[in-house]
């Protein structure tokens, strides 16, 4: 089942076209494709998130399906008592994503699965609905040393909420840059802004003065995705050489 699922999304990722083009869409199956794994497509109860890929699978990219959605292709990063998670975001600080989008393309989400992208903002929301989900943010300095940020809770409300984030309790080797001290620079609780739908609580567009779409209160003390200055709170300010984003159904789910 597990090989079924990886070799399927695959197949389909090399055969989308412009599947090295780093904006495009992320590719999604509507329908069976017209070829011998039309049978397999159509029979197969795919999983809801990565954490149901079956235990001893490797970490790739896989086809889920959460609860009233089509299916769609992931990055899992899997193995081990730590393993399970759905990869929401990837960005290094040379990418060739220029980030700063619309919002509909945040909302269906862009870039290629297997580098840097951004899983989807309604996507993300429709995942979280199904449990009660905790992430993990990753964080390379500029030193390219690896830090992270676990927050025990995280969800999106919907679209007509701004697609507003919550976050839970903070762990990790990484400081507590999500829930900043400083309202100017809070994330957790705030809305998702673009450069052309402003939800922040700055007088102007923090995604278009900075770039990217994020969580901007006024204006932020965590910016991932972005093209070139990459920060985390104190730990990398605009220097960050990487970042992902990953999230799973909380253990004591």
């Amino acid at each position: 089942m597990a090989q079924c699922l990886l070799l399927l999304a695959s197949l389909l990722a090399l055969a989308a076209p412009g599947h090295s083009v780093h904006t495009q869409t992320l590719n999604t199956v509507k329908k069976s494709p017209s070829n011998n794994s039309s049978s397999v497509l159509k029979r197969t109860t795919w999983p809801r998130d990565c954490s149901e890929v079956p235990a001893g699978s490797p970490s790739g990219v896989y086809i889920i399906q959460p609860v009233g959605l089509h299916p769609i292709m992931v990055s899992c990063q899997l193995g081990g008592a730590d393993g399970g998670w759905t990869v929401i975001q990837r960005n290094r600080q040379d990418t060739d994503i220029a980030w700063a989008e619309s919002w509909s393309t945040y909302k269906h989400g862009f870039g290629n699965v297997h580098t840097e992208f951004w899983l989807g903002t309604e996507y993300i929301h429709q995942i979280t609905r199904q449990k009660i989900y905790q992430v993990r943010f990753v964080i390379w300095d500029a030193a390219n040393s690896m830090k992270f940020a676990d927050y025990n809770l995280f969800s999106l409300d919907d679209e007509s909420q701004g697609y507003r984030l919550r976050l839970g309790a903070h762990s990790g080797t990484a400081e507590d840059a999500m829930d900043s001290d400083n309202p100017r620079k809070v994330h957790n609780n705030m809305k998702f802004s673009t450069k052309d739908r402003d939800q922040d609580t700055y007088r102007g567009n923090c995604a278009s003065r900075y770039g990217g779409g994020w969580w901007y209160s006024a204006c932020y003390s965590v910016q991932l995705n972005i093209r070139g200055g990459l920060t985390w709170g104190k730990l990398c300010k605009g220097n960050c050489r990487a970042s992902a984003i990953l999230i799973k159904p909380a253990a004591y789910h």
